[in-house]
């Protein structure tokens, strides 16, 4: 509240205009309304058994009134709402202003004990995942079996609500990843990623087709692993980056940009934590990365190991082989990528091999299931 209030009252006084009260703090206030009037009701109810040892300790109607109303509610419309707001803090934080804000005016107050306010805003999802073990503990002291029932049949609500907003949380982090991977990742048109496709400059528009851009919009997408590695070419050693997903693998080559990414400090767009840390910094700094070739089925790769000895003439190390096969099981692309040590190259290979194994088990199970025609390839 303190950090909260203070941006209120700058604001008020027309500092900080620009920066977001929802974004950062989301419910917080309603939460903190709630919380403390759910730990009041408790106190009091324990201080009157105290003060009254003939009265028994009920705590099935402040339960009832609270845990079946708005507590649960308000914890999950916070929790929601906090991967994005890390993240838009973290890029808040690059500015001289906020800077300014956030040390001088909230930081040095003593009532903050010396936390900042990454770590006070993760403080209400502790408290959620902690409500069970409350419930779980008053159940084990209760005596009345109506009460022990009821109080039962709560905790098992509050855990399965815990583990939907875990689910919920993971879908809306994976969302927010492949979003900014479809700001970062670039799809060249056919002519521009190889010569040999000549379209004259009058047909170009009719043969643009941008739904390449949206291949990374599936719900059912998930990132498994990525990472920088080194592409030989013929001529020279290339940097590329590499998304393995639950169904393709995409190389892309490595571009800067000198114009930082979310241009002035009053337009900085949020880069995403859950990226891996060197693709984020990678972003902050302008960078992008373009597809190199067409993505690549995992039914339709093939991962080949290089023994050192094979590449020691090219000073390679680390190495691994990617074929890429169409349908008819012809080679029609293959990559020899080099990692920066023997073990990232081992779990690189680990990942491939553990993702194309579960796409090919998946698929295998849905054709024993239902009957269904074979897709079309993009290659042919």
């Amino acid at each position: 509240k303190i950090f909260m209030n203070t941006l209120k009252h700058l604001q008020s006084n027309e500092l900080l205009l620009d920066v977001d009260l929802w974004r950062l703090f989301a419910n917080l206030e309603e939460l903190n309304k709630i919380s403390l009037g759910f730990l009041k009701s408790f106190f009091e109810t324990v201080k009157e058994h105290v003060s009254k040892s003939d009265s028994p300790m009920d705590f099935s109607s402040i339960f009832r009134k609270f845990f079946q109303g708005d507590l649960c509610q308000t914890h999950q419309i916070y929790c929601l709402n906090y991967t994005s707001a890390v993240f838009y803090l973290e890029n808040l934080r690059q500015r001289e202003d906020f800077g300014i804000y956030l040390k001088q005016w909230c930081e040095q107050n003593e009532r903050c004990r010396r936390l900042h306010l990454p770590e006070l805003l993760v403080a209400p999802l502790h408290r959620l995942t902690r409500y069970p073990l409350l419930l779980n503990n008053i159940w084990k002291r209760s005596t009345d079996e109506t009460e022990k029932g009821f109080i039962w049949s709560l905790k098992e609500k509050v855990e399965k609500s815990i583990r939907d907003l875990e689910g919920k949380v993971k879908w809306l982090d994976n969302f927010q990843k492949f979003r900014q991977l479809q700001e970062v990742i670039i799809w060249p048109q056919v002519w521009d990623r190889d010569k040999r496709f000549f379209v004259p400059e009058h047909l170009k528009q009719s043969l643009r087709d941008n739904s390449s851009e949206n291949i990374l919009s599936s719900a059912n997408r998930l990132l498994l692993h990525e990472g920088r590695l080194t592409l030989a070419e013929s001529t020279r050693l290339l940097d590329v980056y590499l998304f393995l997903f639950n169904d393709f693998l995409l190389i892309t080559k490595i571009k800067r940009n000198k114009k930082k990414y979310g241009g002035s400090d009053t337009g900085l767009i949020p880069v995403c934590p859950s990226l891996a840390p060197e693709l984020q910094s990678f972003i902050r700094e302008g960078g992008f990365c373009t597809v190199l070739d067409q993505p690549i089925p995992l039914d339709r790769l093939i991962l080949r190991n290089v023994d050192p000895i094979h590449v020691t003439v090219f000073s390679l190390r680390n190495a691994f082989l990617i074929q890429h096969e169409n349908r008819y099981r012809q080679c029609i692309a293959v990559f020899l990528l080099q990692a920066p040590t023997e073990t990232a190259k081992k779990t690189w290979m680990s990942q491939i091999e553990t993702a194309i194994s579960n796409y090919t088990t998946q698929h295998e199970t849905k054709k024993s299931t239902a009957f269904c025609f074979p897709a079309e390839s993009s290659e042919i």
